[in-house]
């Protein structure tokens, strides 16, 4: 009988299946540079490339997602809410979603990107990216955290970890604003509804690095209680 991967997953500690649904997660964010480096250089066949595979990861991503939460128990003999874990999948869940939205919007729209806002929007995009490697990292912490009871040096390591994680989202919020500054200044340039979808694209690169903070938060929550 050959078994079911995603089966085997969640029969293991639920805290596997975590990780393993945000390194899925991290594999659709790591294609949004790219997807704008081919969209800024002209070239559409790498673009719809990337933009498929970004759609395939999530996919993905949403399997694990799906596997874990029908099969999450009622009661987690661990010092953690089931309520809490399926926030965290949430959270992260929406990171991968974020990333098919800029793909999704960005290919609907044939958009070509403003020659000024070229370089800002690689900047920003990378900035957020890594944001959510780094929050992985954190993510990664969970067994050893569990093992010692999400107390003691593994718990004031993993808290200097998010104080981290929200210095690097410090530094995607300022490049995010840079980016929205160019936009502003090169307005009158655009159509008034390219002007609106590019400011939603922003947001949404903003939002990559907002959810992975998020994930990191969630995670000092459990050390705090």
């Amino acid at each position: 009988m050959i078994s079911n991967p995603l089966a085997n997953l969640v029969k293991r500690s639920p805290l596997v299946s975590i990780q393993e649904h945000m390194r899925a997660v991290l594999e659709c964010a790591r294609e949004v540079p790219g997807l704008l480096e081919a969209l800024s250089d002209g070239n559409t066949l790498e673009f719809e490339q990337i933009k498929d595979r970004i759609c395939a990861k999530e996919d993905e991503a949403d399997k694990i997602k799906n596997a874990l939460r029908g099969r999450l128990p009622k009661s987690l003999f661990m010092p953690i809410d089931r309520r809490d874990l399926l926030e965290v999948l949430h959270i992260q869940d929406s990171i991968a979603d974020t990333a098919q939205d800029i793909a999704d919007l960005l290919f609907e729209r044939q958009m070509k990107i403003p020659e000024e806002m070229k370089e800002p929007i690689l900047v920003a995009t990378r900035s957020s990216l890594d944001v959510c490697e780094f929050s992985l990292k954190v993510i990664e912490e969970l067994d050893e955290l569990l093992e010692m009871g999400f107390r003691g040096n593994e718990a004031r390591q993993v808290e200097e970890m998010v104080d981290k994680l929200n210095r690097i989202e410090d530094d995607a919020d300022a490049a995010e604003r840079a980016l929205a500054q160019t936009l502003f200044r090169i307005e009158s340039k655009l159509d008034p509804v390219s002007v609106i979808m590019w400011y939603r694209i922003i947001e949404w690169i903003g939002d990559l690095a907002d959810y992975a903070e998020k994930v990191g938060d969630r995670i000092r929550l459990f050390i705090a209680r």
